[in-house]
């Protein structure tokens, strides 16, 4: 067991092994599928986001745009031009990678208040232009979008093939912003994040590390998106509207910004909420949501994963 470290090391991969247990066996111990991988979608759009506010220190007030706008490159590829699901997914996620790098071109010339307000204009410009395409459905969308076969073998018409794809590209994901954060490339960008002014004194083009940032996080966004179109068999307006941009915000923030477990526990909280709650009490339930964001903001400003971590910490100082 050496290789799972001591102390914190050790609970903390032993969490994540038994977290991939249960969603291993989740659809086996009636679950709903189809809730569990919308949950794994919005985990990887939450990752992806927190890459770029977590790690680097960049506030987008627009990653909406592209979460929503690989959702409809890849939903239009396999129902209007009959392509492979997993073409599709490239293409989608390619495209997604292709407009953060125009947009992060634009934004990264400006800081703080300033990045934001690029990032949702520039989005905003976006999300327009999906929104009044023919070939996107206007407000309708592109609805009935088939699954396929995946690379001619994996029928994923299947909701438990479906599934398995789902958790191995969230697996996938998860691994690559680890990868990404542990990497000299990713110290840099935490040094950008605490310091940017030293990080440029000590020789780093921070305009091109934020950008790689910028575009990375823009395609697992896409990733995510492309991957929901897959699962509700159609991409909408709702998926590249601002809304969704605070939605993803939310969820980093309440599982806790700057952590890899935090996001991945926001995303299934929401999601969750939004579920269990929608047959309840209807418009009530951003109403309810918005209330635990403040209260969250206000008691727990780390988030709940970055809550569990101070307080373990404490815990070891003090012993």
């Amino acid at each position: 067991m050496r290789w799972l470290g001591t102390g914190t090391q050790r609970a903390g991969k032993l969490a994540w092994l038994c977290g991939l247990l249960l969603l291993v066996v989740a659809p086996f111990v009636g679950v709903y599928p189809i809730f569990v991988m919308t949950a794994l979608c919005f985990a990887i759009f939450a990752m992806a986001f927190n890459l770029l506010l977590g790690f680097t220190g960049l506030l987008s007030f627009g990653h909406a745009a592209f979460f929503g706008g690989a959702a409809y490159v890849t939903g239009w590829l396999v129902h209007e031009q009959h392509w492979s699901p997993e073409l599709s997914l490239i293409a989608g996620t390619a495209a997604a990678g292709a407009a953060g790098l125009v947009v992060g071109a634009i934004a990264i010339r400006r800081q703080g208040i300033y990045f934001a307000m690029v990032t949702l204009a520039l989005a905003q410009m976006l999300a327009y232009v999906f929104e009044h395409s023919s070939f996107t459905g206007g407000e309708d969308g592109i609805q009935g979008i088939r699954r396929g076969t995946l690379f001619g073998l994996i029928p994923l018409q299947s909701d438990l093939a479906l599934y398995f794809f789902v958790l191995l590209m969230f697996v996938g994901v998860f691994l690559l912003v680890l990868r990404i954060v542990h990497s000299p490339y990713g110290q840099v960008l935490k040094a950008i994040r605490e310091n940017e002014p030293r990080a440029i004194s000590l020789g780093y083009n921070v305009d091109r590390y934020k950008l790689l940032a910028f575009v990375l996080s823009a395609s697992i966004a896409g990733l995510g998106g492309g991957l929901k179109t897959f699962v509700l068999h159609l991409a909408t307006a709702q998926d590249i509207r601002w809304e969704q941009s605070g939605e993803v915000i939310l969820m980093t923030l309440l599982g806790g910004l700057g952590t890899f477990a935090g996001p991945v526990l926001g995303a299934f909280t929401v999601v969750g909420l939004q579920n269990f709650l929608s047959d309840r009490v209807g418009s009530w339930t951003n109403v309810i949501i918005g209330c635990i964001f403040v209260l969250c903001v206000v008691a727990f400003r780390k988030g709940i994963v970055g809550e569990l971590l101070a307080w373990h910490k404490r815990r070891a100082t003090k012993a």
